[in-house]
């Protein structure tokens, strides 16, 4: 069955408005969602999520209070898988074994961090971490990514995070679908098909494919391809243009799975 994974900025455009999008989004389809720690200079993202990031920081929210907004979450009873997405500075800051038990304890399924340290001293340190507390370390690849990169990563998320004797989650490999910075888009990469066969021959997890994904047609021709499609500015854009109203977005996020 094809998957769905949305996105949110913890504290955008409130703490108490994250959760009702949250709720909503996980009664409506969403399998996966992201839930991004708001960060300074999130350099992987495009100016719609930038300027989320800015807001939830000047409204001050604290890691913690994501810590919190995810316990809320994976109490509600839902089958919604929810991650965190957020930068290497503030896991270095907090502590990656500290991060990643705290995660874990909030019922987080697993870590997605666009800008990880390639140095094998770090990556050990993190993956080690994650499969310690049962966290997915969802490995990013890009169009750009080359094949022995991809061999790597292919070793990474062949296995999945462990608690105790038992695997806690298989986890995916997000594919970035094109270069660039996150943000909705009216076409999507004409090369993606060649680009997903290439990540295949490796890769044998689940794929999602993110970046610039934005209509029901996007997500569709991404379930030809892959498993798993992402979509973030857009909800954040519809969020915008009807002044916080849930209403609108409810439709767009139900309207994917049908």
């Amino acid at each position: 069955m094809k998957k769905l994974m949305t996105h949110i900025v913890a504290g955008y455009p409130s703490l108490k408005k994250s959760e009702e999008l949250l709720r909503l989004m996980a009664k409506n389809g969403a399998d996966f969602i992201e839930i991004q720690i708001p960060f300074s200079d999130p350099v992987a993202d495009g100016p719609t999520i930038m300027q989320a990031n800015q807001k939830s920081l000047e409204a001050g929210t604290k890691v913690e209070d994501c810590f919190e907004l995810m316990k809320k979450m994976t109490k509600i009873g839902s089958e919604t898988k929810f991650l965190f997405m957020t930068y290497f500075n503030i896991l270095h800051h907090y502590g990656v074994e500290k991060f990643c038990s705290r995660a874990a304890k909030c019922g987080c399924y697993g870590l997605i961090v666009p800008d990880m340290p390639i140095d094998e001293e770090a990556q050990e340190h993190y993956l080690k971490n994650c499969r310690k507390h049962g966290l997915a370390p969802i490995q990013i690849i890009s169009p750009l990514t080359p094949e022995r990169r991809l061999k790597m990563i292919a070793k990474v998320a062949a296995h999945p995070a462990r608690h105790g004797a038992l695997a806690s989650a298989e986890g995916f490999v997000y594919c970035v679908s094109r270069f660039g910075t996150t943000g909705q888009e009216s076409k999507l990469n004409p090369q993606l098909s060649s680009y997903l066969k290439k990540v295949k021959k490796h890769i044998k997890v689940p794929l999602a494919v993110g970046f610039g994904i934005s209509n029901k047609a996007h997500v569709e021709a991404v379930w030809k391809e892959a498993d798993i499609a992402v979509v973030g500015s857009k909800i954040i854009n519809i969020l915008n243009e009807n002044s916080g109203d849930l209403k609108k977005l409810e439709e767009f996020v139900k309207g994917l799975k049908l």
